[in-house]
């Protein structure tokens, strides 16, 4: 059975749809800059930052007199791209779901008085959920997936399965997070903030840079849903848990590799089918030295690869879906992006890390991505032969 990929958008610093974002990326443009923020640091920070004005501005189409949260007009309008995107997705229907992924929903609205118009449920996951729900008149409960950095390509994975499983005939599957003060103060506690734009995979390398985003793709087993000419399917997916440390990832890549090999197994491809990996990549020794490890020992090493941190930051809960529909862009266009602020290599296997944005015969890419707790994720794209 295949499920193919029917619509997809993404909201952040570099652009309000899919198509803004992809040719920011290939015009090698970050959405990162340096920011003096009060209400989000003491110092001033490394960060991608989504204009409020233009949320605002688009917000205002909505034409609805309901209070949101910064983090709800966000997936709002990243639901609503994909719906204006394919007008054939019946959301009413109780055959299709919504699955959000985020990794502190609304955590900014803990005490904080500008928030006091805002019942105190609203923080929890649940109630995010319900609200956009009950907005856009989903048949079905929300489901939310929270597994710390993971969660957007675990929601893909989840989603995949459950098509298959005839649950239901399609699912929109949408991630989102923003910046706060909770979020950096946890990451600066670690010391693991850069203090310029972050370097995936460099020698020179220093930590993460943190941003905010939202990203919608709907995934369905129809294909008359399908207007692109290129159809792009979920072709696998798998999840692992290395239980190496409560924020370390595994020091031998074994909880990656084995969420790697589990997915190619799956799609029944090989290694050397394989033309793209949208690495995880964060910027810090540790996470991208593990992920060395595994994409070599899963003989992937020689493999064009980039990770999209350069340009958005980190965005959490966003991260996989975002960089998912990346890579669905990269499949479409035949285009590999280059990995931003990449010179030198900085790990101890060989990656063969995008230095320039190229064009390049693209039919496989594999998406991968970490998280605390050890958790570890993989989900395979495939570009379907045009009939």
């Amino acid at each position: 059975m295949n499920i193919f990929v029917a619509a997809d958008t993404i909201i952040s610093p570099l652009g309000f749809s899919s198509f803004e974002n992809f040719e920011s990326l290939k015009k090698a443009q970050t959405g990162i800059a340096c920011y003096s923020d009060s209400e989000l640091s003491t110092s001033p920070i490394w960060l991608s930052k989504i204009d409020s004005d233009k949320i605002e501005s688009k917000i205002e189409e909505f034409k609805t007199k309901q209070q949101f949260t910064r983090l709800e007009k966000l997936v709002l309008l990243a639901i609503q791209g994909v719906l204006d995107q394919n007008k054939t997705i019946n959301i009413y229907s109780k055959r299709t779901l919504l699955i959000l992924s985020t990794t502190k929903g609304n955590i900014d609205l803990l005490g904080q008085s500008q928030h006091s118009n805002f019942a105190k449920d609203r923080v929890h996951l649940w109630k995010l959920g319900e609200v956009i729900k009950d907005y856009f008149g989903f048949f079905n409960t929300t489901l939310l997936i929270s597994n710390a950095c993971i969660s957007g390509v675990l929601a893909i994975v989840l989603g995949k399965r459950l098509l298959e499983e005839k649950a239901y005939d399609t699912i929109l599957v949408a991630g989102v997070d923003i910046l706060s003060r909770f979020v950096i103060s946890g990451f600066r506690s670690f010391d693991a903030l850069s203090d310029e734009i972050c370097k995936p995979y460099d020698a020179s390398r220093n930590g993460i840079s943190l941003g905010e985003a939202a990203a919608c793709m709907a995934l369905t087993t129809n294909e008359e849903l399908v207007k692109e000419a290129e159809k792009i399917c979920v072709f696998g997916g798998a999840s692992s848990n290395d239980a190496n440390h409560i924020s370390g990832p595994s020091r031998t890549g074994d909880g990656l590799l084995l969420a790697i090999e589990k997915t190619l197994s799956e799609a029944k491809v090989l290694p050397s089918e394989i033309n793209y990996i949208s690495g995880h990549g964060t910027a810090t020794f540790f996470n991208d030295e593990m992920e060395s490890l595994a994409i070599n020992a899963a003989n992937l090493g020689s493999v064009p690869m980039n990770s999209l941190k350069g340009y958005y930051g980190h965005t959490l809960g966003a991260a996989g879906i975002l960089e998912s529909v990346i890579a669905i862009h990269s499949l479409r266009e035949n285009t590999l992006i280059g990995s931003y602020n990449f010179k030198e290599a900085g790990t101890s296997k060989p990656l063969n890390i995008i230095k320039q944005t190229t064009k390049a015969t693209l039919t496989n890419a594999l998406k991968t991505a970490v998280g605390f707790g050890g958790c570890n994720a993989a989900v395979l794209f495939q570009k379907q032969k045009q009939q």
